[in-house]
């Protein structure tokens, strides 16, 4: 399955933003924390940098969560993000930029509060996913201790693990001393 470069972008920032507090603490404790994650994913527009934005962002975060948790359920997912899209008051409109040259969506203007204008992207990319049948793509990760989400855009669907934290490799090198340490008690 392949989705549009920005709903695959929307996707990935939102499995980052949810990850934010999953993995290794509390990563956007501040407005600066904040202002270096928006950077990396090329957020433009509005950018208040206090304290009410960042309480915002913080409460999309858990709410996007909610919606990976949702994953499994498709008539409570579609309830969810339906419920997301309303509440940032989603207007699409095409757009390009020169860092961006193809025609993509953006859902509200620049000048919107920042979890509106991630959450209406966010809500749109899910729309996309829920469309094309492809819920199953939201997961969360298959390591024991790890909580974090990841979007699985891989061809046959068989991602299990994040990247935030080395999981999948941790995994694979405890299954191998596993063995091996069978190995050795059949000896």
């Amino acid at each position: 399955m392949n989705f549009s470069h920005d709903t695959e972008l929307s996707l990935r920032c939102a499995a980052a933003l949810v990850n934010t507090n999953r993995v290794g603490g509390e990563q956007l404790g501040d407005q600066r924390l904040l202002g270096a994650f928006l950077n990396e994913w090329v957020w433009t527009g509005r950018r208040d940098g206090d304290d009410a934005e960042l309480a915002a962002v913080w409460d999309l975060r858990d709410r996007l969560g909610g919606i990976w948790a949702l994953a499994g359920d498709e008539t409570a997912a579609v309830a969810a993000v339906n419920e997301l899209l309303a509440d940032t008051g989603a207007r699409p409109w095409l757009t390009r930029h020169p860092e961006l040259p193809e025609w993509h969506l953006h859902l509200s203007a620049d000048d919107d509060p920042l979890a509106q204008r991630i959450g209406a992207e966010v809500g749109m990319a899910l729309a996309d996913v829920i469309r094309d049948g492809e819920l199953r793509r939201l997961k969360i990760c298959a390591a024991p201790d790890c909580d974090a989400v990841l979007v699985d855009l891989s061809r046959n669907r068989s991602r299990r693990f994040c990247d935030t934290g080395n999981c999948g490799n941790r995994q694979h090198v405890a299954a191998y001393r596993e063995r091996q340490a069978h190995q050795h008690r059949d000896l």
